[in-house]
């Protein structure tokens, strides 16, 4: 988590989060990032963590106006819950969000992070769906239990 939180604090001290700001969330939650000489930083953080460490940098409230998101409609009381929401928000999995992503690499290369392509939804393995298994019923039928009687 320190590695994404320097990626971070980097990317603002460059001027990378400005019209940025989803793309940098996509990265910091679903992408692998490194050093160029292969140190890993970070295979990413889930929202939660995300959000903490956005809490934690004191970032911008009104990063979140480049989604459409209102700050003042968003937790403003909980800086967590706030970004929590925000994320929420950006629907960071949309391919709009990828493309932005993809266009972070090349500067964030530039200031040392070296970023994984997203994976691909045709790389990922698609098991066919499993088939059911008949259930057998337990016990006896109610035919069963009523010929049973009439043998009495």
């Amino acid at each position: 988590m320190d590695g994404i939180r320097e990626l971070l604090e980097a990317a603002r001290d460059n001027g990378l989060l400005t019209g940025h700001f989803r793309g940098l969330l996509h990265i910091a939650i679903g992408r692998t990032v490194s050093r160029p000489d292969g140190t890993p930083i970070s295979t990413g953080l889930t929202w939660r963590e995300t959000a903490a460490v956005l809490k934690q940098l004191r970032f911008d409230r009104d990063l979140v106006r480049e989604f459409g998101a209102d700050p003042d409609a968003l937790a403003p009381r909980d800086r967590e819950r706030f970004w929590y929401s925000a994320i929420a928000q950006a629907r960071v999995d949309s391919q709009e969000v990828v493309a932005a992503a993809d266009a972070l690499i090349a500067p964030l290369k530039s200031i040392g992070y070296v970023v994984a392509a997203a994976p691909s939804a045709a790389a990922r393995p698609v098991s066919p769906p499993k088939k059911a298994k008949p259930v057998e019923a337990k016990g006896k039928t109610k035919e069963e239990k009523s010929t049973k009687r009439k043998k009495r």
